[in-house]
């Protein structure tokens, strides 16, 4: 690396407990681990509170389960207003798709009626919104949106695509496979003007967006906890203040089924509810040990700075710009363009991502846009400069090698 000032940006973070954030984490440390925002990553004290909730559970079934519903809705309680929201108008589910799910269950749409989806989304959401559709003969339609569209330019597409037909919007807060962020608070004031409901995807957004419910807007609004909230996965949280949010159902009927929204997504049946009941404890963890405010600009920072250490070496080798500067960044996610021919598909970039962790030892994210292939870089405060150093040492030769450069 050129700059020895680039590294010492990311030095280790120190925690209120720990000297090095990375202790606080068990990462095997024979891995380089640079994709926190695909599966996150759970405090070491964390997992030893799920594990010990897990053991109560088997110690007593019968003890545990008849009560899981006061569990689940005191956490509920602790874990709405991280994202702004009541917890009157919280459910957790256990994953985003989950929640997205849930909504589409409860939808009628009628024959030619018309869902709005675009081309940064996520391919299991709008695979559910494409199945919506299906069922009553609606036509999904994708808006197209350049990868540096700034808001105003976003929303005005909407206008212009929002016709007669228009019945729902999906759209990302934060998107995964561009990591950038849309303005769907205006989106959806937009919407609303034409009687046009919009289902907000917050996967990305808790922890990185302060507020992340209220700040999306939406007639329905969902977020992962798992990710950079670090909740044990299997935690997500469903929000909405629908006036038909009673047509909302759990993806199991269980006994909790005469009960109004959202108790009844408290009980389902022997699912491991661990996940939802550690889930403040994880919120708790990141704001004693280094604050929620601090953390967003702390991640912001390795992000910067990690950044330029790999788009450097491609640049290095390719002499072309790699990093991607966009419009609407988020805290903990950058962009970096691969060479020409690389990941160009989906598929092309799961592979990619698998072939590294496999050949060299480090985990990645990269993702496809518009026929070109990009490294998601995605940081939490246990990154430090050796991984991203690891990864222009190890995985850009090879990316390059495969690139035929």
């Amino acid at each position: 690396m050129d700059d020895p000032r680039t590294a010492a940006r990311i030095a280790p973070v120190p925690l209120l407990s720990y000297d090095r954030a990375r202790d606080a984490w068990p990462l095997d440390p024979r891995i380089v681990h640079l994709n926190h925002g695909s599966f996150g990553a759970v405090p070491s004290e964390v997992v030893a509170l799920q594990d010990a909730l897990r053991r109560e559970a088997d110690l007593s079934p019968v003890g545990w389960f008849p009560r899981i519903a006061e569990k689940v809705e005191a956490a509920r309680a602790e874990v709405a207003p991280f994202v702004g929201a009541d917890a009157a108008d919280t459910a957790f589910v256990p994953n985003a798709s989950a929640a997205a799910t849930v909504v589409y269950n409860a939808l009628q749409l009628d024959h030619d009626d018309e869902i709005l989806v675009t081309d940064h989304g996520y391919g299991a959401v709008t695979m559910g919104a494409a199945r919506l559709a299906r069922r009553f003969g609606a036509r999904l339609r994708t808006v197209a949106l350049g990868l540096l569209d700034d808001a105003d330019t976003v929303v005005a597409r909407f206008a212009e695509e929002l016709g007669p037909r228009t019945r729902l919007i999906v759209l990302d807060q934060i998107t995964s496979s561009t990591g950038r962020r849309f303005p769907t608070a205006e989106i959806t004031a937009l919407a609303h003007e034409h009687g046009v409901r919009v289902l907000v995807d917050g996967a990305h957004a808790p922890g990185l967006i302060r507020d992340a419910a209220v700040a999306g807007g939406g007639d329905w609004w969902f977020g992962n906890m798992h990710k950079w909230p670090c909740a044990p996965r299997g935690s997500a949280l469903l929000v909405t203040q629908a006036p038909d949010r009673d047509e909302l159902w759990p993806l199991i009927d269980s006994w909790a089924a005469t009960e109004a929204y959202p108790a009844r997504f408290d009980t389902q049946g022997t699912i491991d509810a661990t996940t939802y009941l550690a889930t403040p404890a994880a919120i708790a963890f990141i704001e004693r040990e280094h604050g929620w405010d601090r953390t967003r600009d702390t991640v912001a920072e390795i992000a910067d700075a990690g950044a330029r250490i790999i788009a450097e070496a491609f640049e290095r080798a390719a002499d072309e710009p790699a990093l991607v500067d966009l419009p609407m960044p988020v805290p903990s996610m950058r962009l970096i363009r691969l060479p020409l021919g690389i990941g160009r598909t989906r598929e092309e970039a799961d592979d990619l991502r698998m072939r590294l962790f496999d050949e060299v030892g480090v985990e990645t994210a990269f993702t496809s846009f518009a026929g070109a292939g990009y490294f998601r870089l995605s940081a939490h405060l246990y990154n430090e400069a050796a991984d991203f150093e690891a990864f222009a040492e190890r995985c850009v030769p090879r990316i390059l090698e495969l690139a035929g450069r």
